[in-house]
């Protein structure tokens, strides 16, 4: 290929996002198209304070699709300016004119590069973000089933990689669909807040302003300063109306770098979980089948966690790119020189690996198979060893905790160094017999005798659940009144 050639960015090395919505939504083709929607909506603003005739506003919306525009040769003539704003605004205005040639005089009136590309952006997220939260919602259902349907499977939990106590599959659930309600509050509180963007050539409005003098020849003091702008754009676009221009204020992209790197943190933690699970050593869940799926190159055998490893692989990128954005909260003066140039692409790639992350998690958290027969199986593996805890506390009041500690912390070691079921070495311990019968002592090492709480935590979890409205329509992003208010 010379160095002329454009290639295609079809996710061949990134399978996370690649064919999902959120990808359909981040294209070059679905950001310019945004940036013409932030341009449209700029002219429909100015008609809406009396500033654009109706027929203006009706060319600018007609010639602004992207199809109409050589995508290739805008993003070639950006390297001239730094940014694709410039050579969009010459093109989109002689399309504009070869309709209407007056309506030209009224693209673009008053507004600056970073006005249209932030607004853009924030329309392309607000998008995106509004995929992921349906797709959350998904996960959040498919967990508290999982959750509440297994809510007496018991298996080992793990500290530090090794089995500790017995808990049950249902908990460890609940503590998916946390993190899982976690992220779609926070989605939503992000999506509801994504404001549009317009200040002029440095945060002043003084164009716009100045524009409204030209147009109906008020005089300053008048009212007419650009600020009756801000909520018309704002409107049209369906953006939250921002305060003051953010040029270089630039909490809403911080605001969107923290919460994607929170839902693939969130659901990183269950894709982790479920890969750790199916280990061909534990078994204890797997993901659900389909054909090729999971298929390795070189060994026929081998039906790898590919739903999970595609979210993990997004929550191990997405901090990286959350960094960068965060990094270009430091924006000088009142328009930066690559702070702001630096945020698209991290943005971009965030967005569309959260995105796929979200959409990947649905399939998994729906379809997740349980063994409950390996979780008995491997909850024997320590021969009982796994409720020593709880025959310390039935002991203590004996012998006390120190010495009770210290007899258990023996009898498992005898019973890990020779093979021996740990009943079988407590039975003969005299300090044991005398005080628990074969049946109580067979009873005290049952695991699903040990699982603490764990029933009636599922309960709260599936309260918490229940408390946030999921009859929503799925493209609405909004807060409930209960979140709004407990968030």
């Amino acid at each position: 290929m010379n160095a002329l050639s454009v290639g295609t960015d079809a996710g061949l090395l990134a399978p996370t996002w690649a064919d999902t919505p959120a990808a359909a939504e981040v294209t070059d083709e679905a950001w310019l198209q945004a940036m013409l929607d932030a341009e449209v909506a700029l002219a429909r603003a100015q008609y809406a304070v009396g500033r654009t005739p109706a027929a203006a506003v009706a060319a600018i919306a007609s010639a602004a699709r992207a199809d109409r525009l050589d995508l290739v040769a805008l993003a070639r003539a950006a390297r001239a300016t730094a940014n694709p704003v410039v050579t969009l605004v010459t093109a989109f205005t002689e399309l504009v004119a070869a309709e209407d040639p007056a309506a030209a005089e009224y693209v673009h009136r008053g507004s600056t590069s970073q006005d249209i590309l932030d607004s853009a952006a924030m329309l392309v997220a607000r998008r995106v973000l509004g995929l992921i939260a349906a797709d959350l919602e998904r996960v959040r259902a498919a967990l508290a089933a999982l959750a509440d349907a297994h809510r007496h499977t018991v298996l080992a939990g793990r500290t530090l990689a090794q089995h500790a106590v017995p808990t049950t599959l249902g908990l460890k659930a609940a503590g998916w669909l946390q993190l899982a309600a976690d992220a779609l509050v926070r989605v939503r509180a992000v999506a509801a807040t994504l404001p549009a963007q317009l200040g002029g050539a440095a945060g002043t409005l003084a164009a716009y302003g100045e524009y409204a003098v030209l147009d109906g020849g008020q005089i300053e003091g008048d009212g007419a300063d650009g600020t009756e702008l801000l909520r018309p754009f704002a409107q049209a676009l369906g953006l939250a109306e921002p305060t003051i221009p953010w040029h270089t204020a630039r909490t809403p992209v911080a605001d969107l770098a923290a919460v994607l790197q929170f839902v693939t943190g969130a659901l990183g933690k269950f894709a982790l979980d479920v890969q750790t699970l199916s280990r061909t050593e534990i078994g204890e869940v797997s993901e659900p089948a389909a054909t090729g799926r999971g298929a390795s190159s070189a060994m026929p055998q081998k039906r790898n966690p590919v739903l999970a490893t595609l979210i993990v692989s997004a929550a191990r990128q997405v901090p990286a790119h959350a960094l960068v954005l965060a990094q270009c909260m430091l924006a000088e003066d009142e328009r930066p020189a690559g702070a702001w140039h630096a945020e698209w692409q991290p943005l971009r790639e965030a967005l569309r690996l959260a995105g796929g992350a979200a959409h990947t998690a649905v399939e998994l958290a729906e379809g997740l198979v349980v063994h409950p027969e390996r979780m008995l199986a491997n909850l024997e593996l320590t021969g009982g060893a796994v409720v020593a805890e709880r025959l310390t506390v039935a002991l203590a009041p004996a012998l006390g905790k120190a010495r009770a500690k210290t007899l258990l912390t023996a009898a498992t070691a005898e019973a890990s160094d020779t093979g021996r079921p740990l009943a079988d070495v407590l039975r003969e311990h005299p300090d044991l017999s005398a005080r628990f019968t074969p049946a109580r002592l067979a009873q005290l090492l049952d695991p699903a005798g040990y699982t603490g709480a764990a029933d009636a935590l599922v309960d709260r979890a599936l309260r918490g659940y229940g408390a946030v409205d999921v009859t929503a329509d799925s493209g609405d992003v909004g807060l409930t009144p209960h979140e709004e208010g407990t968030r």
